[in-house]
């Protein structure tokens, strides 16, 4: 079967659930967070579904689903779960399988890569050093680098522009309908891994330019632009 190629000068990364496996720490600090708030623990496969739009909304999730929570709760969860998980950010995630391969075989080809993620850049930054990958990236955008997020389209044209390649020319890899819904909004291609975190949603519902049960499938689908 032949598939889609799209001409690149550069290919932007999701973080969570793309390239790492942050789940773990993710849990780890959510539930710290609920204990000292006096709530329950939640299940990993729960707030696995809850992941995807920034801590605010991770928090939010958390506190919120099939409970009630006030907004000064919310607040203070927010300040909590950001102490406990400058503790423990890192120390579970791991690269998921043919990420390394990958990242190397487009260093290989010459196009420049970046991150643009949700997760704020006091925690992005460390996570990319600690899991040994942050060497790879020319440009990251974080989830406080501009006033607004994915899915807005501005995050993927500013990490472009870091790049000094125009928008049209560059390839999204992603893991939810936010990196879709970006990626469509900046007019680039956009493709999707199958093991992410897409907020309960199957991807395969997503639409996007095909999907990816291992990243390295990646390298078949970009071509010379």
């Amino acid at each position: 079967m032949t598939v889609q190629r799209f001409p690149v000068r550069a290919v932007l990364f999701d973080l969570d659930g793309t390239l790492l496996d942050t789940i773990a720490d993710l849990a780890e600090a959510a539930n710290r967070t609920l204990v000292e708030m006096r709530r329950a623990p939640r299940p990993l496969a729960e707030i696995h579904d809850f992941v995807g739009k920034g801590i605010p909304h991770l928090v939010r999730r958390f506190m919120t689903e099939g409970t009630l929570a006030s907004e000064e709760d919310i607040a203070q969860a927010v300040v909590s779960f950001r102490r406990h998980y400058a503790e423990v950010n890192g120390r579970e995630a791991r690269v998921y399988p043919g990420i390394a391969e990958t990242l190397d075989a487009l260093r290989d080809r010459g196009l420049p890569l970046a991150v643009v993620t949700n997760k704020a850049e006091a925690f992005t930054l460390p996570l990319l050093e600690r899991t040994g990958i942050a060497p790879y990236f020319s440009a990251v955008v974080s989830g406080d680098t501009l006033p607004v997020k994915k899915p807005d389209p501005a995050v993927l044209h500013h990490a472009c522009a870091l790049l000094g390649v125009a928008s049209r020319s560059a390839l999204m890899i992603g893991d939810s309908a936010n990196d879709a819904l970006a990626a469509r909004g900046a007019g680039m291609p956009v493709l999707l891994v199958t093991y992410g975190y897409s907020e309960g949603m199957p991807v395969d519902t997503i639409e996007c330019d095909g999907l990816l049960s291992n990243a390295i499938q990646a390298l078949e689908r970009i071509a010379p632009a």
